[in-house]
C-alpha cells in the first residue's frame, strides 16, 4: 500500500522528491502519513478535499482485497 501512495502522490505534486509516506502498522489498522512540499499540500488535498478522498477510496479498496484496513493521513 505504501508504494501505491507513493507514486499517486509523486504524480500530483510539483516537487515528488519531497513525498515522503510513512508506514505504522497499529493492530489490525495500517496508517500511513503523507509528508508532501508545503507548497504541494493544495495539489494533494483538493479542492473541498476531493483529491485526497480519491487517493482513500483507492487505497481502501486495495486494502479491501488483501482484507485490511489502511488509514491514509495527510500531514504537514
Amino acid at each position: 500500500m505504501k508504494e501505491l501512495v507513493e507514486v499517486i502522490a509523486k504524480a500530483l505534486v510539483d516537487d515528488p522528491d519531497s513525498v515522503v509516506v510513512n508506514e505504522k502498522a497499529e493492530g489490525k489498522t495500517t496508517v500511513l502519513e503523507v509528508h508532501v512540499a508545503d507548497s504541494d499540500m493544495g495539489k494533494v488535498i483538493g479542492k473541498q478535499g476531493r483529491i485526497a478522498k480519491a487517493i482513500r477510496s483507492v487505497v481502501k479498496a486495495a486494502a479491501a482485497k488483501e482484507d485490511k484496513k489502511v488509514i491514509v493521513d495527510i500531514v504537514q
